[in-house]
């Protein structure tokens, strides 16, 4: 589904991302773990159109975006989850999953808006509620229903755990396992390492730029390296 080759990206005279190359299969969570500063924000601003790389290519459904704007690139189903969650403060939970819809059709938008309420009952009671106000928790769900309105066939997810207690960063993993049983492949960053690989397809870690290690989600999370460097152990 998503095949990545060898990217360079810079910010100014430091050399972020270098020769990063790594795939994403249909159906599969595939994790992104590593410290922070280790590149992985970085590089989902560059598959989602946000930053360029200087080499390379990154293909999504054998379609070549290494140049393709943002927007074009949500139309074909790559739908980025930003850090931070990015949610516009102001207006209402339904104002902003009206919002990630601008790229569908208008006669899809209703029933889109119902499946993301099926998938997040809270954002339904709180539908007429500014977004500003709501729980931390309650912005990463309502940041991930955004991006459910543009249809995503890939949903990159970057660090959905960020700031929340530990209860709600197990309800945010259990409807991203949700979202996947659904239909939804997932490329996961994240710090919370435990999590990421125990739900993982597959994973891959990511240090000062480079990709220095792959396999399955398991294997990753029994490696002893990975144990000592992410997992405490």
């Amino acid at each position: 589904m998503l095949s990545v080759y060898n990217i360079n990206v810079w910010y100014g005279a430091i050399h972020a991302i270098k020769n990063v190359s790594f795939e994403v299969n249909d159906g599969e969570i595939v994790a992104l773990i590593g410290a922070n500063g280790a590149g992985k924000s970085t590089t989902l601003k560059t598959l989602s159109g946000l930053l360029r790389s200087r080499s390379g290519s990154i293909k999504f459904m054998d379609t070549d975006i290494m140049h393709a704007p943002a927007e074009k690139i949500v139309e074909q189903g790559l739908v980025h989850v930003p850090e931070g969650r990015r949610i516009f403060q102001q207006m209402t939970v339904e104002e902003n999953l009206d919002m990630g819809a601008y790229t569908q059709p208008k006669e899809t938008i209703a029933s889109n808006l119902e499946r993301v309420y099926e998938h997040f009952p809270r954002l339904a009671e709180r539908r007429r509620q500014i977004a500003g106000t709501l729980s931390g928790g309650e912005q990463q769900m309502l940041a991930m229903g955004r991006a459910l309105m543009a249809n995503p066939k890939l949903l990159m997810l970057d660090e959905p755990s960020m700031g929340l207690a530990p209860i709600l960063v197990e309800q945010i993993f259990e409807i991203i396992q949700a979202l996947h049983q659904a239909g939804t492949t997932i490329l996961l960053v994240e710090q919370n390492a435990q999590a990421a690989l125990s739900i993982a397809t597959r994973g891959y870690v990511m240090e000062t730029g480079t990709i220095t290690l792959s396999g399955s989600g398991q294997d990753l999370l029994h490696n002893d390296d990975v144990r000592k460097a992410y997992l405490g152990g």
